[in-house]
Formats: C-alpha cells, sequence, structure tokens
C-alpha cells in the first residue's frame, strides 16, 4: 500500500493542487461570474478532513501541496490548516508548502504564512493601473494588494507574480510588468487564458493572447535566455539576461506541457480532478466521511483515481472557435 501514485502514462503524481474554499473577495473576468452562487458550507471539507485528506498524499508521495482558491485566505482558521500541515514539511516528507493568492489578505496572514513553513508564494496580478485593475477584478483594489506585496517581502516570503495574458488588456504593460518585478527581485510569470466556466458573455477567444507573441516581443528588448529549470509546475521558464529574473510562460493553448504533467486537483468539496482540461472527477469525500477511523477505502479511492488520469486536456482555440471548454469555473477547480 505504499506504492507511489503513478498514471497509466508513466507519470509520477508528486502534486497536489487543494482549494480550500470557492469564495473570492474578486471577481475577476477571466475566472468567475459577477454574480456567483457558492456552495453551502455544509457541502466543503472541514479543515480537519482537508488535513487528514492531504496527509494521506503525502503519504502516498506527494512532495508539494499548493492551496488555492477561490481565494484561499479568505476561509475562516485557515492558518490552522497551514499549521497542520507544516508537521510534514519538519518530518521531510513534503518539500514545499505554498500558495496561490490574490494578495488582498497577504497584509494579515504573511508572518503567520512564514511561521508555517511557507517560502514562496504565488500572487495574481495582471496590471499596475488602478482603474484596469478594478476592471478585471471587478472589486478590488490595487493599493491593498500592493501592501499585501510589501508584507510577504519582509515577512520573508519568495514571491512570484502571476500575470493572465489578456489581449487588448495588458499587452501595453508587458515592459511595465517586467521592469517593476525585476526593481522588487520578483520572478514573473505569464498564463494563456483557459476556456474555464460560463463568464456571462466574456469573450474567451477575443482575451487569447498568445505567449508566443509574448516571448518575441521580451527578445527585442532583452537577451533571452532558455533555462531546463522546471519547480514542478507547468511554466517553462527564460532567463532575461540584463535583469536576471526568471520568466515562466504557461501556455496550456500554444504549446501544451501535458506529457510532463506530475498533478492532481482537490477541491474544496472532496473532488478530485485528474486534469484541470477534463470534466472526469473522482468523490473522495464518501470515502473519507464514511470511513472516518480508516484509510483503506480513502487510499483506493485516490489509487483508482490515479489509474483514469488521461494524457491530456482538449483546451484548443486554433479554428477561432472554443475547443475543450469546461463548464465548471477555475475558482471551482482551483487554480
Amino acid at each position: 500500500m505504499n506504492a507511489p501514485l503513478i498514471d497509466p502514462f508513466a507519470r509520477a503524481i508528486t502534486y497536489l493542487r487543494v482549494s480550500v474554499t470557492d469564495r473570492c473577495d474578486f471577481r475577476c473576468v477571466y475566472c468567475m461570474a459577477e454574480n456567483m452562487q457558492f456552495l453551502p458550507k455544509k457541502e466543503l471539507l472541514t479543515l480537519e478532513e482537508l488535513d487528514r485528506l492531504c496527509s494521506k498524499f503525502v503519504e502516498l508521495g506527494v512532495q508539494k501541496l499548493r492551496i488555492t482558491g477561490g481565494e484561499p485566505l479568505v476561509r475562516r482558521d485557515i492558518m490552522r490548516f497551514f499549521q497542520g500541515m507544516s508537521r510534514h514539511l519538519e518530518t521531510g516528507a513534503l518539500r514545499e508548502l505554498t500558495l496561490t493568492t490574490n494578495g488582498s489578505q497577504l497584509e494579515r496572514f504573511a508572518d503567520d504564512l512564514f511561521a508555517s513553513g511557507v517560502r514562496r508564494i504565488n500572487v495574481s496580478l495582471d496590471t499596475l493601473d488602478d482603474d484596469k485593475f478594478a476592471r478585471v477584478t471587478r472589486w478590488g483594489r490595487l493599493p491593498q494588494v500592493i501592501r499585501g506585496i510589501d508584507a510577504a517581502q519582509r515577512a520573508g516570503l519568495r514571491i512570484k507574480i502571476n500575470a493572465v495574458a489578456l489581449k487588448g488588456f495588458n499587452e501595453d504593460e508587458l515592459f511595465t510588468l517586467t521592469e517593476w518585478c525585476a526593481s522588487r527581485d520578483m520572478d514573473l510569470t505569464w498564463i494563456e487564458v483557459m476556456p474555464m466556466g460560463d463568464l456571462g458573455g466574456e469573450d474567451r477567444i477575443g482575451q487569447y493572447w498568445s505567449l508566443d507573441d509574448v516571448r518575441a516581443q521580451l527578445s527585442q528588448n532583452y537577451s533571452v535566455t532558455d533555462l531546463a529549470e522546471r519547480t514542478g509546475g507547468p511554466a517553462r521558464y527564460v532567463r532575461l539576461e540584463e535583469t536576471g529574473q526568471k520568466i515562466g510562460f504557461i501556455t496550456p493553448l500554444s504549446h501544451n506541457f501535458c506529457e510532463s504533467c506530475n498533478r492532481v486537483r482537490l477541491t474544496c468539496t472532496g473532488e478530485l480532478y485528474m486534469c484541470l482540461g477534463q470534466e472526469d472527477m473522482a468523490d473522495l469525500r464518501q470515502p473519507l466521511r464514511d470511513f472516518p477511523e480508516n484509510d483503506v477505502a480513502l487510499e483506493n479511492a485516490i489509487r483508482a483515481a490515479i489509474s483514469l488520469k488521461p494524457k491530456g486536456h482538449d483546451f484548443d482555440y486554433s479554428r477561432q472557435e472554443i475547443g475543450g471548454q469546461m463548464t465548471r469555473h477555475m475558482s471551482h477547480t482551483g487554480g
């Protein structure tokens, strides 16, 4: 029962992304509809259930745990969960505990995150313009996020900025964002917009800005060197020689990264999605709750799910129509 998790394509599953809530204090236009219907509390896993489930994955060979949402830091008492997970860092079973956040709550929690063993975080930030930030997040305020980044750097957290590449929105900020991140010693990763959920009329194809174009533009201003480095996720990295910073590219549309996929995603309701771009999932909440004192059924359910992990997703914009669109929102699956 101690065998590692290996999928049908001989990929070891060592990376678990965990959504601890579907709620968020922003309503980003590529992630959520403005008037979202959130899950009733009774459907969510408790913090104790999340701990038990994540601990089982660590026991089965998961070495990297990324906490996501929604916005993970809006979950009540979430620091209790981080503190619990830190025991796996102390034993060496878990190599990294990290999170992706919109930055809105970092001013409150940065010191507690560092105390729990978190050393590196991703902050989602698509623009440095106040008005554009309010527009893309609908509810967000840029100064609050900047204060959170300040607090996180003071606490000793290493920050990587994640920016979704949005045509006609932040194309004109490519170099502004690059230089701002360089000035603060932060790396930057660009992400292609993915067809997740019904966003109330948002134009997916109109939003899509290929990262081939992003890289080509960067090459006009910088010396760009490819890096072999991988951080356990889907990004491919280059170094800008003039600034020394890393720039990442997450390219599910223009160059999918499925062949090296080592991750699965757990929702806040206990659904395990073996692929972000497929609808197949496994219910882990039932064995978790039906057998509170015994993990045999839970482990069997996890192994059965991994045995069904597909080769890759079907996202496609190439024919000027959306292929492989998912009905669920990104906030449901967990980033």
